[in-house]
């Protein structure tokens, strides 16, 4: 089924009564000592999983998790941060690295610096409310919306909108208000991929936007007039690939893919969604093979030869040649099939988060355990 789409929706449509809102530094860094280290043949000692991976420009490993803090591998050893070294919240969505070297770590209560011995944690606050007008956005609301290669951008827990460091100072930004909400679900970030014609993809429960520095359109069930239950998105990942497709995978409805201004469903068109009666049988049953589909996607990711990969919770990883999908099971032994992140690594070596059971790396046909 196509959906013809043309992205029509302007931040100018809504006028926000605050400029957006510089966070505080917390009080002092906290030194990180040796004590949080282990050898290398104690192996990842993460309990819960892992939901993050970034090498940085030392080679280093950096892996987050769920709850348990971050992890750094050097290639000898493995060193553990918690609050309880300055992070500022325990559950790590992504991790970054900025210009000069420090690694940014966005966590579910605010974003946290590391530049080699200590962190410093900018916590979450609680933005104002914003509010619905017809009235043109003026210049000096807009300003907070700017947009350069500097930049980088966390997600704000539960809040609807995001945290943008511009290289000096930390500013929450709202989302405009869109008019409906037909899930019910926030507009909290789930991902953020960055795309061509210097548009920024932030996906979220109830829809993706697209910034490109003038202007934010959106993806939700509104414009894509969805209203069955069956057919409502609930985005958990989103990438813009190298050649300019955007994939947008929900959870419960597969994979949206806008070519265009077309945009389909890419799971029902290879015949890998279930209808949603026969799906949630499926997931209480927890009864899942290739068969059942691509239809709950966490995790989205182009590898070097240009092979788009699906990490799915329930049935593990696919991936997608631009001619035929293949499915792949991480780990017969593991509890669960459930991918978080996927990651390649400078090597191009493709590394896969696990819900439960670390990371995995793919060697052409089957996965390994590497941390």
């Amino acid at each position: 089924m196509k959906i013809a789409f043309a992205l029509s929706f302007f931040i100018c449509s809504v006028l926000f009564n605050w400029v957006g809102q510089q966070v505080v530094l917390a009080d002092e860094p906290l030194s990180v000592t040796d004590k949080n280290k282990t050898s290398e043949v104690d192996r990842l000692k993460f309990t819960v999983g892992v939901r993050a991976i970034f090498q940085d420009s030392r080679g280093d490993y950096w892996l987050g998790s769920p709850g348990e803090g971050l992890c750094r591998y050097d290639g000898e050893v493995f060193e553990y941060f918690t609050t309880k070294d300055g992070l500022a919240d325990d559950q790590i969505l992504t991790i970054q690295e900025d210009a000069q070297g420090a690694i940014w770590i966005d966590t579910q209560r605010g974003v946290s610096r590391y530049a080699g011995d200590a962190f410093v944690s900018f916590p979450e606050t609680q933005p104002p409310s914003a509010f619905k007008s017809t009235l043109a956005l003026p210049d000096n609301l807009l300003e907070p919306w700017r947009k350069s290669d500097a930049d980088l951008w966390f997600s704000a827990g539960t809040r609807e909108g995001v945290f943008r460091y511009d290289g000096q100072q930390i500013r929450y930004l709202p989302f405009p208000n869109p008019r409906t909400s037909v899930t019910g679900s926030a507009y909290a970030v789930t991902g953020f991929s960055p795309g061509k014609s210097n548009v920024l993809w932030i996906s979220t429960y109830a829809g993706v936007f697209g910034y490109n520095g003038d202007n934010l359109t959106i993806i939700n069930d509104e414009t894509l007039g969805y209203s069955e239950p069956d057919n409502r998105i609930h985005v958990r990942s989103v990438l813009e690939d190298s050649q300019g497709r955007l994939w947008i995978g929900n959870n419960g409805i597969g994979v949206l893919l806008k070519e265009g201004d077309t945009i389909v469903n890419f799971s029902k068109e290879h015949g890998k969604l279930l209808p949603m009666e026969a799906f949630e049988s499926n997931t209480l049953a927890k009864r899942f093979s290739a068969n059942t589909g691509l239809q709950s996607v966490f995790a989205l990711a182009e590898d070097c030869h240009g092979n788009i990969w699906f990490g799915d919770r329930d049935t593990g990883a696919w991936r997608y040649d631009g001619k035929a999908l293949v499915n792949f099971t991480i780990d017969e032994k593991l509890g669960s099939q459930m991918i978080l992140d996927i990651y390649e690594d400078q090597k191009q070596n493709l590394l896969f988060a696990m819900a439960k059971g670390g990371v995995y790396q793919f060697n052409g046909s089957t996965f390994e355990r590497r941390f």
